[in-house]
């Protein structure tokens, strides 16, 4: 004969403070607001803390998102921003990378954004010094004890994609595997086509409303991206909308052809800057290439 369980009745919190005394009503709310602002915190299973890093006389802002009860050595990822961004666009990563065991790091470029917190001085802007940036990351996290040093990965959005490429070829096998989103990778051809020659650059460019000094130009007129990046080895995973109006697909396409171990996925109907649908199919792209 089957036994018979007793059921569990899940009842609404609101509807039991709907039953209490009038009385008792705002102490019950207080514990309630408590209560949820408590569940909000946890329930991604990770905590974060403020990083700073240097990279010489540069100091780098970033925001560290750790597993929950993470003991030992962990993989780690670490995401950059695009052109005048910050690190808040990596966030969209930490639930699913921390729920996998990785350690996230996103941080500010300095003199990347009218908005760094490391420094927001776009006149000094540089791809060199960006790339430069992911290095010196990179040599901090490979000098942690808590971190599994074959399992470091590089998340790069749109400029900062460039910047992660660029240090992945210097980088070679410190750098387990790389994630580029949409990449920018036609930086040096779209400013080639404006200034013919070096003379031609102004002091101030702006672009998107963001001022910009001459070295950020003159050393793009020296960046031969696909002739670089190709130095990398490992695995790269290329994520690219089909309506990218900022950098054209066949970038990727060619990058994929140049690297030794690459996959480009197509997003239908994206453009540049990935959001709602886009955004969950890019971090869903992104976990299964991580995946340990």
């Amino acid at each position: 004969m089957e036994s018979q369980r007793n059921p569990i009745r899940l009842v609404c919190p609101l509807r039991l403070v709907g039953m209490m005394p009038a009385r008792l009503l705002p102490a019950a709310i207080a514990l309630l607001a408590l209560a949820c602002a408590a569940l909000t915190a946890t329930a991604g299973g990770y905590h974060t803390e403020e990083l700073w890093l240097s990279n010489g006389l540069r100091r780098i802002y970033g925001i560290m998102a750790s597993p929950d009860g993470a003991e030992g050595r962990r993989p780690v990822a670490i995401i950059a921003h695009g052109f005048n961004g910050t690190h808040h666009f990596a966030r969209a990563y930490f639930d699913t990378l921390c729920a996998m065991g990785y350690r996230c790091y996103a941080f500010d470029f300095p003199c990347g954004s009218l908005k760094s917190r490391s420094d927001s001085n776009t006149m000094n802007m540089s791809v060199l010094d960006e790339a430069a940036d992911i290095e010196a990351i990179v040599a901090h996290f490979r000098s942690r004890a808590d971190t599994d040093t074959a399992a470091i990965a590089l998340i790069g959005e749109s400029q900062g994609g460039l910047a992660s490429a660029l240090a992945a070829a210097r980088l070679q096998r410190a750098v387990s595997r790389m994630a580029l989103i949409y990449p920018a990778l036609c930086i040096p051809d779209n400013w080639n086509a404006a200034y013919k020659a070096e003379a031609d650059i102004p002091d101030t460019t702006l672009v998107w409303g963001v001022p910009l000094g001459r070295r950020f130009f003159t050393e793009a007129r020296a960046i031969n991206v696909y002739a670089t990046i190709g130095r990398y080895r490992g695995p790269v995973l290329l994520l690219h909308g089909d309506r990218d109006a900022v950098v054209p697909l066949h970038y990727s396409r060619r990058a994929e052809a140049v690297y030794p171990d690459a996959c480009l996925h197509v997003i239908k109907g994206a453009g540049h800057g990935f959001g709602g649908k886009a955004r969950r199919e890019a971090v869903s792209r992104v976990a299964r290439f991580l995946k340990p």
